[in-house]
């Protein structure tokens, strides 16, 4: 029976200035809606989210429940602060202040998480590092020098995973071939060396996957909802000092309304169940599934927040004009994105169905032309229908949908 681990209000705090950094993204997206604006967005936000997700294993494991622990958190939070407040020059003048405040964050994360797993956190401290490096030695370049060690530095995250696991399997594989050839011929030189180091390693990739259930779905739960926040934020900027008008009122009340479906979906429909495959998981395997479900599919929903966001901030202001194709697709590729992302979020988690999101998806998609060729007012109101008739179709036509809600 695993005891109970509740979200902290100090990693609530944490979690409130890193979403930071994603109003900056989307400060940065909607000042330039454009493929390049794009890439940059998806680069910066790849590179942070890979160290909040860091954090996040990581005060499931060391909780900061100490002083010494608390205010080393604080600094991680000062420095994931700096990184925000370059995101809009990160690939120009703010490139090596947002450098140096990413080495700051990994090099924080390295040492809390010494008090778990001790010497063991370089089989990812060193490599996070590298990544942080990279990142720091972009912001001394410009135009594709800069771009090629951002996307080193991606290379460089996405093996840790792989070089944990494949390192702490051929090590257990090595034990186990010294523990059948006898206690003798493992008393040769260097051989007490070889199978400490891999005893290490299989240590950290298990301990890694010790985390509570409830904590994991809770913690990324509180971030997904602040990022919703963000995107309420993005009406009252995009509508700034214009006089409140009918439509404007019923603009931001349709953008409220396509948040609040993306938001069901999730909340009622999928935190819930996520909870219960993660508690049923064994312990071990849950690292593995974290990354795959928390990771790898909560990227395109948190960015399709930022890009939806991005474009009513840029849609709010001009509801009865033809949308530029830009704008237009940041509404319903935000929308896309989000969707395409809990797809993968339920596939991972086997927690379907999935055609009536995928459907919205490609419908979602279909509303571009209705923005160019009509108003951004009526792609607003084509998303709230689609949104919602793929919610009312589960409704409709999935056997137990309504009993399988969350805790939202």
């Amino acid at each position: 029976m695993e005891t109970p681990h509740r979200v902290s209000t100090l990693e609530l705090f944490f979690d409130l200035v890193f979403v930071f950094t994603i109003t900056q993204l989307t400060v940065l997206l909607a000042d330039d809606l454009s493929l390049r604006g794009a890439g940059q967005v998806l680069l910066i936000f790849t590179v942070l989210f890979w160290m909040y997700g860091g954090y996040a294993h990581l005060t499931n494991q060391v909780p900061p429940d100490r002083t010494v622990r608390r205010l080393l958190l604080i600094l991680a939070m000062g420095a994931f602060l700096v990184c925000a407040l370059a995101v809009p020059t990160a690939f120009g003048a703010g490139g090596v202040a947002f450098g140096l405040g990413y080495v700051c964050v990994v090099l924080v994360h390295s040492a809390l998480y010494t008090q778990a797993h001790g010497s063991g956190v370089l089989w990812f401290a060193l490599p996070n590092t590298l990544c942080a490096l990279s990142v720091l030695a972009a912001g001394f370049f410009d135009g594709p020098p800069a771009w090629g060690l951002w996307i080193l530095a991606l290379l460089i995250q996405f093996a840790v995973p792989q070089l944990v696991q494949r390192v702490a399997a051929s090590g257990a594989a090595s034990a186990g071939a010294q523990t059948g050839a006898g206690a003798g011929a493992a008393s040769g030189p260097g051989s007490g060396s070889g199978a400490g180091s891999a005893a290490a390693v299989t240590t950290v990739s298990d301990q890694l996957g010790g985390m509570s259930a409830e904590h994991l779905v809770e913690r990324h739960g509180l971030l997904l909802i602040i990022v919703f926040g963000e995107s309420v934020i993005a009406i009252g900027i995009g509508t700034g000092s214009l006089p409140l008008s009918v439509g404007i009122a019923g603009g931001a009340f349709l953008a409220l309304a396509v948040a609040s479906a993306l938001w069901w979906m999730y909340f009622v429909r999928d935190e819930g169940r996520a909870e219960e495959v993660f508690a049923q998981t064994a312990p071990e395997k849950r690292f593995k599934l974290a990354m795959l479900a928390y990771y790898y599919a909560f990227l395109p929903m948190l960015l399709g927040i930022a890009a939806f966001a991005a474009g009513v901030k840029k849609t709010i202001g001009h509801l009865g004009e033809h949308l530029h194709t830009g704008p237009a697709l940041a509404l319903a590729g935000g929308v896309a994105v989000y969707l395409a992302g809990d797809l993968a979020f339920r596939a991972v988690l086997g927690i379907g169905p999935a055609r009536f999101r995928a459907a919205a998806l490609v419908l979602a998609l279909a509303t571009v032309p209705v923005g160019t060729g009509t108003a951004g007012l009526w792609q607003l109101v084509a998303l709230v229908v689609v949104l919602l008739g793929a919610l009312g179709a589960e409704l409709r036509w999935t056997p137990g949908c309504t009993a399988a809600t969350g805790s939202g």
